[in-house]
């Protein structure tokens, strides 16, 4: 699948009614935090900007890195796209989501949350719209910031912490050796997911992803 860039004017054209689709990709800004597992939303997305061959640029908001792009066959208009990296703490992600939403004109129900998810195995991933925040900071400031929890997620594993190791210690420390081999795998398969959820709706999506 190929993800290809539109141009503001593009965007902006009374002919183009192509809807739109918000990709969040869910962490923590700095070099800090980079390789921390809460962080693993902003790496989902790195992968589909890379996959665009774009780099991520400020929004005049001031509060979020955003890429523009189209999915679909050069020559075959498919669903827009924008990804997103709030630059706020996860806990205040939601007002930056709300803000570009609203600049989009992007509904609820074509918003994507891509975070780590302590219940799932890592190496594992599920996919559905709605449902309870299990938590999860990002989600539960999202939920705030739109009224609404119904949105699609893209629940990339990380796993339950060790022993009696604190969660939120846990999420924000960096992956095991041993992770960091297989993580790109997982990243890549859930940048697949976010493009067939946009392309092929969220049942045969299901189907294909959820392990």
């Amino acid at each position: 699948m190929i993800l290809r860039l539109f141009t503001r004017k593009g965007r902006d054209s009374v002919a183009d009614s192509t809807p739109v689709w918000l990709v969040v990709g869910l962490g923590n800004p700095g070099p800090s935090y980079a390789g921390h597992r809460h962080n693993v939303g902003y790496l989902v997305v790195d992968e589909l900007a890379q996959r665009m061959g774009a780099p991520f640029r400020s929004h005049k908001s001031g509060r979020a890195e955003v890429v523009e792009g189209r999915l679909g066959a050069p020559g075959t208009p498919g669903p827009r796209v924008v990804l997103m990296k709030a630059r706020s703490y996860m806990n205040e992600s939601g007002g930056p989501v709300k803000q570009l939403a609203t600049f989009y004109k992007v509904p609820p129900e074509r918003i994507v949350a891509v975070h780590d998810e302590l219940d799932i195995p890592f190496d594992t991933m599920r996919v559905k719209v709605g449902g309870g925040d299990n938590g999860h900071n990002g989600l539960r400031s999202m939920r705030s910031s739109l009224g609404t929890g119904d949105f699609a997620r893209v629940r990339v594993g990380i796993g339950r912490p060790p022993g009696r190791q604190d969660v939120a210690d846990f999420v924000l420390s960096s992956y095991s050796s041993s992770e960091k081999k297989i993580l790109p795998f997982q990243v890549d398969k859930a940048a697949d997911a976010v493009e067939s959820l946009v392309t092929d709706g969220l049942e045969r999506t299901q189907q294909s992803f959820n392990s």
